[in-house]
């Protein structure tokens, strides 16, 4: 694949962000051109914000003849389109973003982690203007109310109606920009959002409210219109707050690739370049302490390696020549001499995080409760507004201002705040109480998620065990040997003799010792040689593998002892997979593990379903496999080889110990050393639900009674802007149950 850089375009410093017209500049320079002759273009959309937005997008563009595939990831705004070279102008997939409403630009990942935090501020400070002018306007209506049956006459009435007109205006201008953007966005291309009736309302209100204003009326709504505004971007901004926590796993994994190589060239000179700058076919030199930049094949030298990326497997282990090694591996202990087999781009670790990227990416398309609901909201509100308008005038006989007042009504008390609070204010309290508990909440919609999942998967190292290695025979060894064996271990970093030493504790070390790469450590104590390492290397014989770890020491001509090494499982994992299946719920386990430790791990826990040696994309086949036979399937797991599948999964869990990868790719983040907290969160997900459902239930009632009285003229503006406040409230007390406490299910 070749890609033509950013840095060598002349004029074009903002990427792909249209100018005001229709037209968008041409994306040319940004195409990537593969080695099939296809093209792939990467951009930015901006304005996407539910699973509808995702449909209308990718079906806009697959409809394009010559498009192969597009893939609209929600999370990160990242917009994949794949078509055959010279089929179509890259332009016309701009274009074609634009007349959907929708803005676009070149895809930088540091530049949309960027918008996003804007995004968040800018609704922050509209919010703090529209509850700034609520308040003040709030003061003045309340004087004017009370001066209605007082002693207040019609001049020093308009004055006040002027001054709130002076706050209302400009606050209502700055903070409704979030709605009228949208709206004008979508009416632009012929079509309507949740945000359009809403930005009729306020405008409506506002203008109604100047036209009192200027002909001395006795009622004005400047505080309905700022109200409206204030509760709907409340709602607006806690929904935005949860989405922001934007996954960055995939840049997580990116950022274990090194950037840098050591190139040895041809004539010997080892030089330090860029990753990207290795080629296929060129040699590289791996210190000890070095992550692998590129997949490669060793030529020369042997040394233990971390390949916990690619299995998830807690121990070391030893590569040679003709090995293949995979980029952000760690090597341990030598130098080794390998080839370049691939570009970073096309490496293990660039691989997982396309996983990652399209398991988020079908993620994103998951349809929450709130967007189900907003589906069936603005054609219905615009009918009801619309017939009261017209009803008003030739059936009520009414003249205008009348006829407008009152559907301006039923434009307000319908609007959708308690709509859009019902499922923030649960998350956010039902977040707030996890954070308590030590959980970290992710993503906006996995409380959802979470609630509707028939089986739990878990990874094996890390997740039902601890995840490092310790002595598991100590009783069965003398005092003296155990002391011996930890004077020759503490000369090493080895993880078997750093779990001898954990086992011992603090004492002396062996006067000399040597380490041999692959077979052991040789020292000498009390005059004798003592050796710990290989069974044949010390003189004993090779055990069968019964799912442990084992290293032998043998010190002079004593018999061999055999030392053991397990990952402990947790002590709550059994409890914790049987609370679940008291639920209800499915469990199973799959590990890049060997088969032996796997077995033993999965009997322990109570887990007749499991499977070993799977790699990450195995184990999202797996997932796949699951989710096509129905099953909605959450993901518990801690290591990087994890991460793809915690993105795949319905809902995924991850503990604070876990890989950051893994962690950004997560839902939750749980923290403590159990598995106690995955329970806890499914149930308070279960809770979650409940609370949502009844907060739309309420919404629905509230709107059968309070429509028919906007609608017959029982309501002004005011009383529907309080009506609406009140239902919001409503809502929101319900969600603030939660925090006292309710009966697990």
């Amino acid at each position: 694949m070749t890609t033509i850089s950013v840095a060598e375009i002349d004029g074009c410093p903002s990427g792909l962000e249209p100018p005001s017209s229709a037209s968008s500049p041409d994306p040319s320079p940004f195409v990537k051109y593969q080695d099939d002759g296809a093209a792939q273009l990467e951009l930015a959309v901006f304005g996407a914000k539910c699973a509808g937005c995702i449909s209308k997008i990718e079906g806009g563009l697959n409809a394009i003849q010559g498009v192969k595939s597009s893939r609209l990831n929600l999370t990160t705004g990242k917009l994949v389109v794949t078509w055959q070279g010279g089929a179509i102008s890259p332009k016309r997939i701009t274009d074609t973003i634009a007349s959907l409403g929708y803005r676009s630009k070149a895809f930088d990942p540091e530049a949309q982690s960027a918008d996003k935090d804007e995004e968040g501020r800018f609704l922050l400070r509209c919010m703090a203007v529209a509850g700034f002018a609520t308040a003040n306007i709030m003061l003045l209506s309340i004087a004017v109310w009370a001066g209605h049956e007082g002693e207040m006459g019609p001049a020093t009435r308009s004055m006040m109606h002027w001054v709130s007109a002076i706050i209302a205006l400009p606050a209502a201008a700055f903070a409704g920009r979030p709605f009228f953007r949208s709206a004008y966005s979508a009416l632009k291309v012929g079509r309507a959002n949740m945000d359009v009736p809403i930005s009729l309302a306020v405008i409506l209100a506002l203008s109604l409210s100047v036209y009192e204003a200027l002909n001395h009326g006795r009622d004005a709504y400047f505080d309905a219109a700022v109200m409206l505004l204030f509760f709907l971007l409340i709602g607006r901004w806690l929904d935005h707050r949860l989405r922001a926590r934007a996954h960055a796993a995939a840049q997580s994994l990116l950022n274990l690739q090194s950037t840098t190589a050591n190139r040895l060239n041809d004539d010997g000179v080892v030089e330090s370049v860029s990753a990207r700058a290795i080629s296929p076919g060129e040699r590289i030199i791996l210190w000890p302490g070095d992550r692998a930049p590129v997949n490669a094949t060793i030529d020369a030298g042997a040394s233990s390696v971390d390949i916990s990326l690619v299995t998830g497997e807690s121990e070391p282990v030893r590569l040679s020549g003709g090995d293949k090694i995979f980029a952000g591996v760690l090597n341990l202990s030598d130098k080794l001499t390998a080839t370049a087999t691939a570009t970073v781009n096309d490496s293990l670790v660039a691989e997982l995080a396309r996983l990652i990227e399209a398991g988020e990416q079908g993620r994103s398309k998951y349809t929450r409760l709130a967007d189900r609901a907003a589906a069936l909201y603005v054609p219905l509100v615009h009918s009801l507004a619309l017939a009261t308008l017209l009803g008003w005038l030739f059936i009520g006989d009414a003249n205008l201002r009348v006829a407008v007042m009152n559907a301006v009504a039923v434009l307000i008390i319908t609007c959708p705040c308690a709509l859009g609070l019902a499922a923030p204010a649960v998350q956010i309290v039902a977040t707030g109480k996890l954070f308590k508990a030590g959980v970290l909440v992710k993503s906006g919609d996995a409380l959802e998620r979470l609630a509707e999942v028939d089986e739990f998967v878990f990874d094996k190292t890390g997740t039902l065990t601890h995840g490092r290695l310790t002595l598991s025979n100590a009783r069965k060894i003398t005092p003296e040997t155990l002391r011996y064996a930890a004077m020759l271990a503490r000369t090493s970093r080895h993880p078997l003799a750093r779990a001898v030493v954990d086992a011992v504790g603090p004492g002396g070390a062996a006067a000399t010792s040597l380490e041999f790469a692959g077979l052991g450590i040789e020292g000498e104590i009390n005059g004798l040689r003592a050796r710990f390492g290989r069974a044949d290397w010390v003189g004993a014989e090779a055990t069968i593998d019964d799912g442990v770890s084992d290293a032998w020491f043998r010190l002079g001509d004593d018999a061999p002892v055999r030392f053991t090494f397990e990952d402990r499982i947790r002590d709550d994992a059994a409890e914790t997979i049987a609370t679940l299946k008291a639920h209800g719920v499915g469990a199973a386990m799959l590990s890049g593990d060997r088969e032996g430790p796997a077995r033993r791990v999965a009997k322990l826990a109570g887990l007749g379903n499991w499977r070993a040696e799977m790699s990450p994309a195995e184990k999202i086949r797996e997932l796949d496999k699951k989710a096509a036979d129905g099953a909605r399937v959450a993901m518990v797991g801690d290591g990087l080889n994890d991460a793809p599948a915690l993105a795949a999964a319905h809902a995924s869990l991850s503990p604070g110990s876990a890989a950051d990868a893994s962690q950004a790719a997560a839902d939750f983040v749980y923290q403590g050393d159990g598995l106690g907290a995955v329970s806890i969160i499914y149930d308070v997900a279960k809770q979650s639900r409940r609370r949502v459902i009844q907060n739309f239930g309420f919404a629905a009632l509230y709107n059968m009674c309070a429509i028919p009285l906007a609608v017959f003229g029982f309501v002004t503006p005011l009383i529907a802007a309080l009506a609406m406040s009140g239902s919001s409230i409503i809502v929101t007390l319900n969600a603030l149950r939660m925090q006292i406490g309710e009966t697990q299910s």
